[in-house]
Formats: structure tokens, C-alpha cells, sequence
């Protein structure tokens, strides 16, 4: 197994432990509360689970050298948006389930990772620059899907 890969799966699989813990133990007043996305903390949780987990795919473009479709920031956002009234009833039940499998899925994609793929490079046009996958994954599932995690986290004060 390759020792940066299991670094980064096990951060990975730490986050998605952290974010089941926080929703397993929201109040239903809690699950209502809404953060600086102007969501729901449930419904920024299924963000976090459904659409930062979804990394793989945009993974695989990047190892096979194909190009990421030419959304920019405000397209991801306004989907982000979509997503969010599209599930805005979601529950509890629904979100962890959804955590606990693209988790384990994210998890275990990364940890077949080699080194010269977690190297490889991709443009991303969203950001007006190319990054490797380690840095593709660590942006969209660490750092981005982490700022919503804060958000919720500080709404409902835990």
C-alpha cells in the first residue's frame, strides 16, 4: 500500500467520521439551523456528502488527461444552489447514509492511489489552474467541503 495514499485516505476517512458524528448527534432544532450558505444544516451536510464526495470521477479525468467540463465558479455554485432547495426536506437518515457510502468509497478509491497519480495534473477551468489529484481531492473534499463543515458546526454551536 503507498504510504502517501494512506495518509490521505486516513484524513479523508477522519473528516467523513467527524461529519457523521456531528450529524448523528444534531438536534431536530439543529438540522433546521442555517449557515453562512444561507442552507439548512442538514441540507449543507447532504451538500458535503453528495457533492464533495462525488470526487472520483473528476479524479478519473484527471488520470486519464481529460479535460473537466468549462463550469466556472458561479455555475457550481448556482447547482449548489439547485441541490439545496431540490432536498431541502432531507433527514438524518438520508444524509448519513449517503456519508457513510461515498465516504467509504472516497476512502477506498484513494487508497489504490500511487504516487505518480496523486502527482498527475489536471486544469481545472472552475479555478483558472491545474492541480494534482492529492491537491484536487484535498481542495474539494478537505478544504472546501471543511469550510461548510465549520459553517454548520458554528450555526448550531457545537
Amino acid at each position: 500500500m503507498n504510504e502517501r495514499s494512506k495518509k490521505l485516505a486516513d484524513r479523508l476517512n477522519a473528516f467523513n467520521e467527524e461529519v457523521i458524528s456531528f450529524v448523528m448527534n444534531c438536534t431536530d432544532s439543529d438540522w433546521q439551523k442555517v449557515g453562512i450558505e444561507d442552507w439548512p444544516v442538514g441540507v449543507t451536510a447532504r451538500h458535503i456528502a453528495a457533492n464533495h464526495y462525488a470526487v472520483v470521477p473528476g479524479v478519473k479525468l484527471i488520470l486519464k488527461g481529460e479535460k473537466f467540463p468549462p463550469m466556472t465558479m458561479e455555475q457550481i455554485t448556482e447547482n449548489a444552489n439547485r441541490h439545496a432547495r431540490e432536498h431541502a426536506g432531507c433527514t438524518k437518515t438520508e444524509v448519513l447514509e449517503i456519508l457513510r457510502d461515498k465516504g467509504q468509497k472516497i476512502v477506498e478509491f484513494t487508497l489504490g492511489l500511487q504516487d505518480w497519480e496523486l502527482d498527475k495534473t489536471g486544469y481545472l477551468p472552475a479555478l483558472g489552474r491545474e492541480l494534482s489529484v492529492g491537491q484536487f481531492l484535498e481542495n474539494v473534499v478537505l478544504q472546501s467541503a471543511g469550510e461548510h463543515f465549520q459553517s454548520i458546526k458554528a450555526a448550531t454551536g457545537k
